[in-house]
Order: C-alpha cells, then sequence, then structure tokens
C-alpha cells in the first residue's frame, strides 16, 4: 500500500507538472505577438501566475485519470472501450475547465456566449492536445518501465555502468502442455490475464525488465528489494493473487496457472542500447545464474530458489530457507549453493 501511495504520488506529480509547463507555453504563445479574440484579455505575466494555479488543478484531475485507468480499466475492458472512455473523459474535461473559467472570468456573459466564443475551439484543441500527449508519454513509460524514460532524456544509461540488483526468472510451468491443450490464441490470452495479475508486484517495489514469451524477469535495486523482504513477497503475492483468480481461470483455461522462480542477486551493467528500437539492457552473469537457478526448480521439485549470495543479504522474518547444497549450474565452473523459500504460514 505504501508503494502503491508513492506511485500515485508520482504519477500526480508528473501530471501537475507537465499541464503547468503546458499552460505556461500557452500564456507565452498567446501573449507574446497576439491579439486575443475572446472576451479575457490577461496580460503575460499575469497568465503565467495563473498557470501555477490552473495547472495543478487540471493535472490533479488527467492524473487521477489515468491512475484510476491503469489500475482498473486495463484489466477490465477492451482497449477501444478504454479509448472511448478517454475520448468521454476528454470532453468532460474541457467542460469542466470551461466551467471553472467562467466562474472566474465571466462576469457580464453568459455561460454559452462564453464557451463559444471567437478563438475558444483552439484554446480547446489544445486542452485536449496536450492530455493526449501526456497520456501518450505515460504509456512510452509504461512501456519503458520505472523512470526509465526520463532517465534516458537525461542520458544516464549511453555510458555503461554498474549496480548491484537482484534478478528473479519466473516462468510458467507446464507451458508446453497448456499451450497444446488451449491452442495458441486462448494461451496467449491466459498468458496476458497471467500479466496482469502480475501487476500486483509493483506493491513490492518490483521493477518488470523483460517478458520472453511466458517468462518474466523482474529486478530490485538490492537494497529496495531486501527491504521488507520485498523480492520474496513478490512471488508469494503473485501465487496468492493466481488462487485467488482460479475459478476464473478454471472457466476460462479450465486450468490454474502455476509459476516457478529462480533468484539471484550480484553486480551487473546496465546501458542503453539499441539505435532503431532502444532498449535499456543488463548484462552479467548475475541474470545468467538467475536464469540456471531457475531452471532447477522441476529437477530439485521446488517451486522456487534464490542462490546463497542472495540468501546472505536477508533475513528469516516470514520465511523458511531449506539448503539444498550446492550444485553445478550449466555454463559455470563453480558451484551455486541453492535455497528453497517457504512461507513460515504456508499451507
Amino acid at each position: 500500500m505504501k508503494f502503491r501511495n508513492k506511485r500515485r504520488l508520482q504519477i500526480l506529480k508528473q501530471y501537475i507538472i507537465g499541464w503547468t509547463i503546458a499552460f505556461i507555453f500557452l500564456s507565452i504563445v498567446r501573449g507574446e505577438g497576439t491579439k486575443e479574440l475572446g472576451s479575457i484579455q490577461m496580460e503575460v505575466w499575469r497568465a503565467i501566475l495563473a498557470s501555477f494555479f490552473m495547472g495543478p488543478i487540471f493535472g490533479s484531475i488527467s492524473g487521477i485519470a489515468q491512475i484510476l485507468t491503469e489500475e482498473h480499466g486495463y484489466k477490465q475492458i477492451a482497449f477501444q472501450k478504454l479509448l472511448i472512455l478517454r475520448f468521454l473523459f476528454a470532453i468532460l474535461f474541457v467542460a469542466s475547465i470551461i466551467l471553472l473559467a467562467y466562474f472566474i472570468f465571466g462576469e457580464d456573459i453568459g455561460l454559452l456566449q462564453f464557451a463559444f466564443e471567437p478563438g475558444s475551439f483552439a484554446i480547446y484543441l489544445y486542452i485536449v492536445s496536450v492530455d493526449i500527449f501526456m497520456f501518450g508519454l505515460r504509456q512510452v513509460n509504461l512501456f519503458l518501465g520505472s523512470d526509465n524514460l526520463w532517465k534516458l532524456f537525461r542520458g544516464r544509461f549511453y555510458t555503461p555502468r554498474e549496480e548491484k540488483r537482484i534478478f528473479m526468472f519466473l516462468d510458467l510451468q507446464s507451458s508446453t502442455m497448456h499451450a497444446e491443450n488451449l491452442g495458441h490464441v486462448e494461451y496467449s490470452k491466459m498468458i496476458q490475464d497471467c500479466f496482469i495479475d502480475l501487476g500486483i508486484s509493483v506493491e513490492s517495489e518490483a521493477e518488470i525488465y523483460q517478458y520472453v514469451g511466458d517468462e518474466v524477469i523482474l529486478t530490485w535495486k538490492l537494497q529496495d528489494g531486501i527491504r521488507g523482504q520485498n523480492c520474496l513477497k513478490v512471488y508469494f503475492n503473485f501465487k496468492q493473487r493466481l488462487n485467488k483468480r482460479k475459478e476464473y481461470y478454471l472457466k476460462n483455461y479450465n486450468c490454474i496457472p502455476h509459476f516457478k522462480a529462480g533468484m539471484n542477486s550480484g553486480i551487473v551493467t546496465v546501458a542503453e542500447v539499441g539505435k532503431y528500437k532502444k532498449e535499456i539492457a543488463y548484462h552479467g552473469d548475475t541474470i545468467n545464474t538467475a536464469a540456471r537457478i531457475q531452471g532447477q526448480c522441476n529437477e530439485l521439485k521446488q517451486e522456487f530458489l534464490i542462490s546463497e549470495s542472495l540468501k546472505n543479504d536477508l533475513n528469516n522474518l516470514g520465511f523458511v530457507f531449506s539448503e539444498l547444497g550446492s550444485i553445478e549450474l550449466k555454463g559455470k565452473g563453480s558451484q551455486t549453493r541453492l535455497y528453497a523459500v517457504n512461507q513460515t504460514n504456508s499451507k
């Protein structure tokens, strides 16, 4: 809950800053070298001051709409309906702006006359365009993950640098059997539903690094992952989420999806890669080892395995670590000590 509120505040902050900048830009453009057609006449400096009042208001409204869209819209309605709802929101948004501006500036003029004054259409078009731009920018940020868009703008990943991180490989168990039973289309729909339910991972401060077929790679900065056992909680929270929705999965896919996970921590290199399709990529043995650990789940008949290096950074509160001994992982010259992880209150 704490991280969810933090994410909501982050979205509101981005929208408030974006809308404030948009209003300042509009004030400068309309105030320098142009003549107002409507009844509202305002000097540039007053318009800029008004922007610091209008920006937070409309940024909050637009930001709250985005939060509701992310938390409820994507998992309940089709994308086409989502676009229709965003369009309806834009109409209501413009209507609210007209009403607010009318109560502030519309002294000796009727509401309809005020709403359709000369030059008003250009302002409405500008406002809708800003809302669409902010919505699009948010989608790009979601595609890149976390706040990586802003980090790319700052050139933070242009030069490779090292970070200490935790990586989790989360893989659907019996994926071949599911694909054969369901067929490719229904199987893909089930994967979509599973990954939507994996959205619960943000509550544990996880960053979704990559989707690879029916596998997901999660990552944390080391301190974020070990704080409050976040990197361990995410697996069991996801498992609990799937179990709560078992009736839905049984009804639609005649099965309950189950995932197995492997996790490791260590030094990795992060860098911006690609020319025509850019991506923020992590490189290093830490990632390869995490993948190999996950690959041992079936052989060792375990659902969640971690390395000794990660286990040493964690405490035992709420979890039981069962040592499985040192195992030689594929592609590694030395052996790696593995631990199975279970909740202390698991049934």
